[in-house]
């Protein structure tokens, strides 16, 4: 029995892979003239795949499992290799493991920059980085087109092959889509899962390899950021400057009320006064309408009549505000812009009867609205020399 179990023994052949590089996409199982014995254990692990290649011919692909070789489950082997009484032993097959895990460590970037042609910048030139996440999808096409005869096949063997594919895709990509330099970073993950589309398309069936995804980052030039940081810098301004006016209009609902409640509140009040606290009323009225209703309160219909225009008398001014004309407003108006500082006597402004934009300085209805400044004082007589 001890040399027969001796005998059993030698017999038993385990074919099987560790791997802990998480970089390694193939590795071939060595043995001596890749003899395999009958009844030998495969063992294929989660995330791989074991391949049988006969004189360069793709033959049985095992996924993951604890296999015993014999016959019937090497159908395509026994073909090839003609068994008309089943199995022998040994026989000779190259087993190779292909790793199905994704492998993240693959940063990507364009050698060049990328030109594109932007409706504001005219043409401007871009780089693009990121990572790929990249895992071999079809053992078989893989095997054929990038294992060839190598017994190791590591992820830095295909990442400058992967890394030109990459660019290229991203170049073409943008000159297809036509989106504009001011959307590109604005969009980075519409744009991430398009590149992962184009790349996919070109190393699916050439080399049998899939992306699960691709984290794409986007540099613009120097000057074109900061022309983007000016832009939004100035919107700002601008909306300061509309937030000021919309205070100015609540301030003068707030006074009109004020009068309106005071007149009503004087019973002995003139013909004259009760006329004026009507017309004060209805341009309340009309003022609050403009603003929006009351939360809760029946909405009434519109009056037709629209407001008067502002008398004759009262010269109306437009104001530059950062590059663009502010306005009308009228000098009560711009009295309120002086106290609060968004208008200073350099500031230019014009009305119908002006030849030109003028510093507000200089017009004589507006220069009286700022506060006086002192003249120099007089020069004062040197000291008498001592007697």
């Amino acid at each position: 029995m001890g040399v027969i179990s001796k005998l059993k023994g030698e017999l038993v052949d385990i074919i099987e892979w560790f791997d802990d590089t998480r970089t390694t996409l193939a590795w071939r199982f060595p043995r001596y003239n890749n003899e395999i014995k009958n009844g030998a254990q495969l063992i294929v692990r989660e995330g791989q795949q074991a391949v049988f290649v006969y004189r360069g011919q793709l033959a049985d692909t095992f996924g993951p499992g604890n296999y015993e070789l014999t016959t019937e489950n090497l159908p395509i082997m026994s073909t090839i290799q003609g068994w008309k009484h089943g199995f022998k032993s040994p026989f000779r097959s190259e087993v190779y493991f292909i790793n199905t895990r994704p492998v993240t460590e693959l940063r990507w970037g364009t050698p060049n920059p990328i030109t594109i042609r932007d409706p504001d910048f005219k043409m401007v030139q871009v780089r693009a980085n990121g990572m790929c996440v990249v895992r071999v999808a079809d053992p078989g096409i893989f095997l054929r087109e990038v294992i060839g005869t190598d017994s190791n096949v590591n992820i830095d063997e295909i990442s400058e092959l992967l890394r030109r594919i990459i660019a290229q895709a991203f170049s073409d990509m943008i000159l297809q889509t036509g989106v504009g330099v001011i959307d590109l970073q604005g969009k980075v993950g519409e744009l991430s899962q398009k590149l992962k589309a184009f790349v996919q398309e070109r190393v699916d069936d050439e080399y049998g390899l899939g992306i699960e995804d691709i984290l794409l980052n986007v540099s613009l030039p120097e000057e074109v950021t900061a022309a983007m940081t000016r832009g939004v810098a100035r919107g700002v301004e601008e909306q300061g400057f509309l937030n000021q006016v919309n205070d100015m209009q609540r301030y003068q609902q707030g006074k009109l009320g004020e009068a309106m409640v005071a007149g009503a509140s004087n019973p002995g009040g003139s013909s004259v006064g009760d006329f004026l606290g009507a017309g004060m009323g209805m341009a309340l009225g009309q003022q609050m309408g403009m603003g929006g209703a009351v939360a809760g309160a029946p909405q009434a219909a519109p009056a037709p009549a629209a407001a008067p225009p502002p008398l004759p008398t009262a010269t109306q001014y437009h104001v530059e505000q950062n590059g663009q004309a502010g306005g009308p407003f009228t000098a009560a108006q711009l009295q309120q812009f002086i106290a609060a500082g968004s208008v200073t006597r350099q500031t230019l402004v014009w009305s119908a009867n002006m030849a030109g934009w003028t510093a507000a300085g200089s017009v004589a209805e507006l220069a009286a609205l700022f506060p006086a400044v002192p003249p120099p004082l007089p020069p004062q007589a040197p000291p008498a020399p001592p007697a």
